[in-house]
């Protein structure tokens, strides 16, 4: 249907043509014809081509009229002059008769050429017997029926030649047509198709110098370049590329281009307004008959949002979320690189292990927040310090770890480069902060080790990182903000605190470890109470001294299950001595970590019940340390251990953070004056006047107060000349396995079982 729309307007096309070009040509030769006809006489002549051309114009402006009608009269037209000139001017005018048929081919199809053909053939003919037709040549016979037929059939032999001709002509431009309206319509299809898809096309036409002139681009690629077609047609299609774009990824498109070969690629691209996305693009070559390549089609596929992904999966996967720096993954690839290359360089190059003092301190007393803001801002500062070939990565918690790579070939030049820059470090990271209107400060420790170390071949990433933290340890034990360098001595002193925490483990769980007790007396020498120490007895009767053991499993987290042992060893003592008549207080210490589980108090209960000792009778020990964090909190859960009957001492009172606002607020029954007053006392006069104020204190806030250490008789009589109510110490006995401590209080003439 759409081909014979196409045929029958390009029909009425040619024939509203044609009847323009038969009018004008008529006026300028039917006019003068009938002028030339009615000066002769020929009046008939005269009378056709103005009623002919009358009639021509008529056709011409009546539009409205059907198509098929105003192509018959205006083949009407040509028989009635065609008839009218046969029988004035002769056989000539056969022409006339001749374009009818012709004209019927072209304007109106085969069949009607074909009825117009016979009837032209037969008005031929049947003039062909009239005498008044003009139509006597020379040399044909005289007979008027075979005269007729002879000028009928060569009539109608050239006349069939050129009608067939036509509409066979116009048979197989009609099929055309229709394949061609396939074509198109097919074209239209694929136009819309590739117009509306999401990835975008590009269409180039190769031209000189090998360049890709773009010759097309669907609207995917308006929409997401921003470019709009007229703006980009003619262009090269190397339009879209910017500063970022990889040339590594351009050389390898323009090597595979000029081999005329398929390419696919990612590439970074840039829109009109100079915005970078990244395209998946595949560039296909179309070469024309000869094998040669005139046309490229690149498709392109946005995947900005997946090239982000992927950043964003690498990110996470080696970059610390909060600060952006490497994270230990990064770090430990990095580490691995700076050795080999140290190695291959002869160069000495540094690691670095950095801890933030009072992190968590500050982080627990003002959240979350000001700690992040605190790490952010170290991680800042680190990286204003280093080198572009320096890496600052953040391992965990206020742990950051930096690589100076390449310091010196000398080993002493490359220590003192890394102990410059650790100085830079550890005043850079001093410096007080402001967050949020508070001014913060936290100092640095930072551990050092070199690489390659002299001695040590086949150093690994985790050895350096290992070495480093040791190093950054023993800074923070020599009191924090200081700068350690990794030595071979650190890392045995390492493995013997392993070993030594595997050892208490195994001999916690094999019941090696002892409680002992030492005696607390009064002004008169008796016996009022005692306090559990635990001992590690060692099988060549050796003893591993508290001081070495107690810290150790403070670190690793075994002094909750040493302290709840020893808790429960207390029960069974005051039961013991209760079952001997000696029935007094004793004092078991419990560590901060141990007190602040979260179900310590209901640990407590169950040890009680457990044993049926009284609570009355235990004393529980605690530093000052305890109130550091969580005051409220702390405070809150002495007075239900309090409300069970259990008693609070204040252990090495004095040490560290004394003050009377606690002490009113703690329920406290005493206070234990750290040894390292009485000790110097009565000969040093701070300490005299301290263990003063001690004393003085506690007796206006009704506490009862245990003097530690006292080992000589002027010590003793100081502290009873001051009203000292009880103390410890070797000057009265050592520390007493709890058989040995029975039977001596047994032997003793002054006992008293005070509670």
């Amino acid at each position: 249907m759409a081909v014979a729309n196409d045929i029958a307007h390009w029909r009425a096309q040619i024939f509203a043509k044609l009847l323009l070009v038969v009018f004008v040509l008529g006026l300028f030769t039917a006019i003068p014809s009938a002028l030339l006809a009615a000066s002769e006489g020929m009046w008939s002549i005269a009378v056709v081509d103005v009623v002919a051309l009358a009639w021509i114009g008529a056709i011409w402006r009546w539009r409205s009229l059907a198509y098929t009608a105003r192509v018959v009269n205006f083949l009407g037209v040509a028989i009635v002059v065609g008839i009218a000139l046969l029988l004035k001017v002769g056989p000539v005018s056969q022409i006339y008769l001749m374009a009818v048929p012709v004209l019927a081919a072209l304007l109106l199809g085969l069949r009607p050429a074909l009825v117009t053909l016979v009837l032209t053939a037969l008005i031929v003919m049947v003039l062909g017997f009239n005498d008044n037709a003009s139509l006597h040549l020379s040399g044909l016979p005289d007979e008027g029926f075979l005269r007729a037929a002879i000028i009928s059939l060569n009539f109608s032999f050239m006349t069939a030649v050129l009608t067939l001709s036509c509409a066979v002509l116009l048979q197989h431009l009609e099929r055309s047509f229709d394949k061609l309206s396939d074509l198109n319509a097919e074209l239209r299809l694929t136009s819309a198709a590739v117009a509306r898809l999401n990835d975008m096309v590009l269409i180039a036409q190769v031209g000189q110098d090998a360049a890709q002139q773009i010759i097309f681009v669907n609207e995917a690629f308006e929409r997401r370049t921003g470019y709009r077609r007229d703006e980009v047609i003619g262009r090269d299609l190397r339009l879209l590329r910017g500063p970022d774009t990889d040339p590594a990824v351009v050389d390898t498109i323009e090597r595979a281009m000029a081999r005329s070969e398929t390419v696919r690629a990612e590439l970074l691209n840039y829109t009109k307004s100079g915005a970078a996305y990244w395209v998946e693009t595949e560039l296909v070559p179309f070469a024309d008959e000869g094998g040669v390549n005139t046309h490229w089609v690149a498709v392109e596929r946005d995947i900005t949002d997946r090239k982000k992904s992927q950043d964003d999966i690498h990110r996470l996967a080696f970059f610390d979320v909060l600060t952006g720096l490497p994270n230990r993954r990064l770090l430990m690839d990095r580490i691995d690189k700076l050795l080999a290359s140290s190695e291959r360089g002869a160069t000495y190059s540094a690691v670095m292990f950095i801890d933030l003092d009072r992190f968590k301190t500050i982080n627990d007393a003002r959240g979350h927040a000001i700690g992040d803001a605190l790490l952010c801002n170290a991680a800042a500062r680190l990286s204003k310090l280093m080198r572009k070939a320096d890496t600052v990565a953040r391992i965990g918690g206020d742990e950051f770890v930096v690589l100076l790579g390449h310091l010196s070939h000398e080993l002493p030049g490359a220590t003192h480069a890394a102990q410059t820059v650790a100085e830079k470090i550890r005043n850079a990271l001093g410096q007080d902060l402001d967050i949020a209107g508070q001014t913060y400060n936290s100092t640095a420790s930072i551990g050092v080790t070199m690489l390659p170390r002299p001695g040590s071949p086949g150093q690994s990433a985790q050895d350096l990182l290992r070495e480093a933290d040791t190093a950054m340890y023993r800074a923070k034990s020599n009191g924090r903000n200081g700068i350690a360098f990794f030595e071979t001595a650190m890392q045995a002193e390492v493995e013997q605190r392993l070993t030594l925490e595997h050892d208490l483990a195994a001999a916690l769980a094999k019941g090696e470890l002892q409680m002992h007790v030492q005696v607390q007396v009064d002004r008169h020498g008796r016996a009022v109470g005692g306090e559990m120490l635990m001992r590690w007895p060692l099988t060549d009767g050796g003893m591993i001294p508290p001081s070495v053991f107690i810290p150790v499993a403070e670190e690793s987290g075994l002094i909750v299950e040493l302290g709840a042992w020893a808790l429960r060893q207390a029960c069974h003592a005051v039961l013991e001595l209760q079952a001997a008549g000696l029935a007094m207080p004793l004092s078991v210490n419990v560590s901060p970590t141990q007190f602040r589980q979260v179900d310590f108090v209901e640990q407590v209960q169950r040890v009680l019940a457990d044993t049926g000792a009284p609570a009355a009778l235990l004393v529980l020990e605690v530093t000052e340390g305890l109130l550091i964090d969580k005051m409220d909190d702390t405070i809150g859960r002495m007075h239900r251990l309090t409300e069970m009957g259990l008693r609070f001492s204040i252990d090495d009172f004095g040490t560290g953070y004394s003050s009377m606002a606690y002490l009113k607020k703690m329920p406290l029954y005493e206070l234990k004056i750290d040894r390292s007053f009485i000790m110097d006392t009565p000969e040093d006069a701070s300490s005299k006047a301290l263990v003063q104020s001690i004393l003085a204190m506690a007796g206006h806030l009704g506490l009862r107060v245990v003097a530690e250490g006292v080992e000589t008789q002027a010590q003793a009589d100081f502290l009873i000349a001051h009203d000292c109510a009880c103390m410890q110490g070797y000057l009265y006995a050592r520390p007493l396995p709890l058989a040995s401590f029975i039977t001596s209080l047994q032997s003793s003439t002054v006992v008293a079982a005070v509670v």
